[in-house]
């Protein structure tokens, strides 16, 4: 199999890296400054027993690489910029006849839940992975993955229809590339699990930090909104114990001078990246919440303050916690 990583930002880069040193086949996806650092100087990934330098084959569109029918596509981009990924490379010719969106899997390695449905629309074979991989990307060229003994866990089942052949070959790949990779008949059950989780981005994004008490309270309100949202959807999720479990003592983030690990939301507004994944988050929430009648005033604040900061290309740290509170008073107020 070669692994075509589209988007090797933190997550991306750090699957992409570890599968290529471990002498698996590899083209990394990637655009602007951060493209040019990969073509000319190799991607750096630093793990807790060292910096690797990787010079991993890189192209900056589809259009500059023939795709094989062994090929998988790891779609790793935030859930904003998939319809896009996922247009320009569903067209794509494949070797020997027909599209991507015929003959290739794609695995949607990514955060929310909506990916794994946008790409069922332009692909046979989709495959759902739920994401515990802690990793940051702020620099081009570099990404930093801090976890060991293994960098991260990628929980992956076929969208829909359980597990199968492809999805243990990949599972065994990463399993060899340093990276915890078990196979699931209910991944998306897992993905609303870590959903639960990723309520609390944009709160270390928003705020700085989500480590004092009145963060850590909006956290645990935005994720009760969120539990009772999927309790009345009936949608099933992994529980916080389970998630806590599947981390156990192997991805366990290590000491590394000068790194400290971030959320993928706070990075996007630290790179000022101009958008941010947070209505695919709070919003997929807030979504919920409205057609089943649950009231999730905490998730909308959140989403509202994730959406300001970018129209007004704030970095993180541009609120405070007390006063995103405020804001839910005046809101549930109004």
């Amino acid at each position: 199999m070669r692994y075509i990583i589209i988007g090797s930002g933190a997550v991306g880069g750090s699957i992409g890296g570890r599968l290529h040193e471990s002498g698996r086949s590899v083209v990394l996806v990637a655009r602007g400054a951060h493209f040019e650092a990969l073509r000319d100087n190799g991607l750096r990934l630093t793990v807790p027993t060292g910096t690797l330098t990787l010079d991993v084959p890189v192209v900056a569109r589809p259009e500059d690489v023939e795709l094989r029918e062994d090929d998988v596509l790891v779609l790793a981009v935030k859930t904003q910029d998939s319809v896009a990924a996922l247009d320009a490379w569903a067209a794509r010719p494949v070797a020997g006849g027909g599209t991507a969106g015929e003959r290739l899997p794609v695995m949607c390695a990514q955060n929310g839940v909506e990916n794994e449905r946008l790409a069922l629309r332009r692909f046979r074979e989709v495959y759902g992975v739920c994401v515990v991989l802690p990793s940051t990307h702020l620099t081009p060229g570099e990404v930093v993955a801090p976890c060991g003994p293994y960098t991260g866990a990628l929980v992956i089942g076929r969208y829909g229809t359980g597990t199968d052949d492809t999805a243990r070959r990949i599972a065994d790949d990463l399993e060899k590339a340093h990276v915890l990779a078990p196979v699931v008949a209910d991944v998306m059950r897992w993905k609303y699990g870590k959903l639960l989780g990723n309520l609390a981005n944009v709160v270390e994004a928003v705020c700085g930090s989500a480590s004092d008490a009145t963060a850590r309270d909006l956290v645990a309100r935005a994720k009760a909104e969120g539990a009772a949202v999927l309790d009345a959807a009936g949608i099933p999720y992994a529980t916080e114990p389970e998630m806590t479990e599947l981390r156990g003592g192997t991805v366990d983030p290590q000491p590394i001078a000068g790194e400290r690990a971030r959320g993928s939301s706070w990075q996007s507004l630290a790179r000022g990246a101009g958008s941010i994944e947070t209505d695919y988050l709070n919003g997929e929430m807030v979504l919920l919440g409205r057609q089943h009648g649950v009231p999730t005033p905490v998730n909308a604040a959140l989403q509202h303050a994730a959406r300001e900061s970018v129209r007004r290309t704030r970095g993180p740290g541009s609120l405070t916690a007390e006063e995103l509170n405020r804001r839910i008073t005046a809101g549930v107020a109004g």
